[in-house]
């Protein structure tokens, strides 16, 4: 833990996160990446790729997964609920008031056009981040392959992801587990 910054506060943990809440609306996950990793240094790159994985198993969105562990971390319920708390305001707020204006102005070609534009953005956002997440598994290469696996049962072959997941979870821990002996 020598790399890591000293730990959060409880009002350091709702004020990061409510940073990534209000600049990172629609995909937040890069914005917490870089913010808990990065910049405050709260983990390093191979604890938030394990934390991300173990919250990806847990019902709810990844990232407020992420968030509500990485508060309980240090400061148990308090933390948990100040990091949630500050991720999900200005997200919350800023979608009824876009909400609303987008309900007046939806059929302009212009506004459509701005969101086509707006997908392709977040598209390319997910996929960078994606690479930064897995950069930690680079050395390791049965993860790799069950990374690969993974992804070509879920994209490649499409099979369902409530079905999928639940196996090839069970089957990489137990090859990880053979392996580790």
């Amino acid at each position: 833990m020598s790399d890591h910054a000293k730990p959060p506060t409880i009002a350091d943990l709702f004020l990061g996160f409510f940073t990534i809440g209000m600049f990172g609306f629609g995909g937040v996950l890069p914005w917490a990446r870089r913010m808990i990793v990065e910049q405050r240094r709260w983990l390093s790159a191979a604890e938030f790729t394990d934390m991300l994985g173990l919250c990806q198993f847990l019902p709810g969105g990844n990232i407020m997964n992420v968030t509500i562990a990485l508060g309980a971390r240090f400061h148990g319920v308090p933390g948990a609920a100040a990091a949630f708390l500050g991720l999900m305001t200005a997200p919350v707020a800023i979608v009824i008031g876009l909400g609303a204006v987008y309900e007046r102005y939806a059929d302009l070609a212009t506004v459509r056009h701005g969101f086509a534009a707006l997908a392709a953005a977040a598209a390319a956002l997910v996929l960078s981040t994606a690479l930064k997440i897995a950069a930690p598994l680079r050395t390791r290469p049965l993860e790799v392959a069950v990374g690969v696996v993974t992804f070509l049962a879920i994209a490649v072959l499409r099979l369902p992801l409530p079905l999928a997941l639940p196996v090839l979870a069970a089957i990489s821990t137990i090859l990880l587990w053979r392996v580790g002996q």
